[in-house]
């Protein structure tokens, strides 16, 4: 199989630098056309200067980088830096990007190269809030069918919330774009936090990391040190959850996670539950199925499959 055309949407945050080096060091499955920048663990300029200084740390700076939305599309921004530090990627110290950052809007970015391509052959993974897919899809409704599938790291069931009680951080973020994004259409594919509650980035892993002995791996272990501290005395764990590399990790190997096509819909009304991802796992009701909604996943097998990858870099 030839490897795929995907355009990541990303917020960075030490847990999507995780997912942008996974797919770089995996050229014979992933085809980066681009990635696109957007408000969510930190400022706008921060998410796209961090997401420059990943392409560099990998050595791809041939990968175009795009600057999106600075805010959410009907809301304030909301942001992460109590979990992932002033920078968005606290943990090793990385020199500031020498890569320059695209002209072009990520929306129009995102709406150019679908409109230009093969019909049903660019998949979109969004790793941050759903703003530059949202405002795309609204600027554009034709794309929607362009698009291959949607496979997003957002949302939760048996987890509930990790932002607030019932809510997980980029859906709450921006619940008007995932609204959007989920009645689009678009064959979806979520990665919950029922599932990266699972991967959890323990001191055996770490060290797994560090034993490679390579400069990314080394900068990828600094960074989940420095994040895990928050989660593990959040949630009592022997680790803290790595959520996004389970996107590029199911682009990869999609067989180590397990889940139900079911109906999702998205809280945008309620100050209680704002951007909840009310799941119909148990099939309830008789909302039609619109996502493929992960509850399981083979954590080592994640962790072997992320830590080989990198130490390529």
């Amino acid at each position: 199989m030839p490897p795929r055309d995907i355009i990541i949407d990303t917020d960075p945050g030490q847990d999507d630098a995780a997912a942008i080096l996974l797919a770089l060091a995996s050229p014979e499955e992933i085809n980066v056309l681009g990635i696109t920048a957007v408000a969510g663990n930190v400022p706008l300029p921060l998410t796209s200067k961090n997401t420059r200084i990943v392409c560099e740390l990998a050595g791809k700076v041939d990968v175009p980088v795009y600057a999106g939305c600075a805010s959410p599309m009907t809301r304030d921004l909301v942001t992460a830096e109590h979990v992932h530090g002033k920078t968005g990627l606290d943990g090793p110290v990385l020199p500031d990007p020498i890569m320059p950052l695209q002209d072009t809007h990520a929306v129009d970015f995102i709406i150019e190269t679908l409109r230009s391509r093969p019909t049903g052959t660019v998949a979109l993974c969004p790793l941050g809030p759903l703003t530059n897919i949202a405002t795309a899809l609204k600027r554009a409704p034709d794309i929607a069918g362009h698009v291959q599938e949607i496979v997003l790291m957002g949302g939760a069931y048996f987890e509930v919330g990790n932002i607030t009680p019932a809510a997980e951080f980029n859906i709450y973020v921006d619940p008007e774009a995932a609204d959007i994004v989920f009645k689009s259409g678009i064959k979806i594919t979520v990665m919950p936090l029922d599932v990266t509650h699972k991967v959890l980035v323990t001191p055996t892993r770490i060290k797994a990391l560090r034993d490679t002995q390579t400069k990314v791996c080394s900068a990828m272990a600094d960074m989940v040190d420095f994040f895990e501290r928050f989660d593990t005395d959040k949630y009592g764990s022997n680790g803290a959850p790595l959520h996004d590399p389970c996107v590029t990790a199911y682009l990869i190997q999609p067989d180590l996670f397990t889940g139900r096509h079911i109906n999702v819909e998205i809280e945008t009304q309620s100050d209680l539950t704002l951007g909840m991802t009310v799941a119909d796992w148990w099939g309830v009701t008789d909302r039609a199925p619109n996502a493929m909604f992960m509850g399981d996943v083979d954590a080592q097998g994640f962790f072997d499959l992320l830590t080989e990858r990198l130490a390529r870099l």
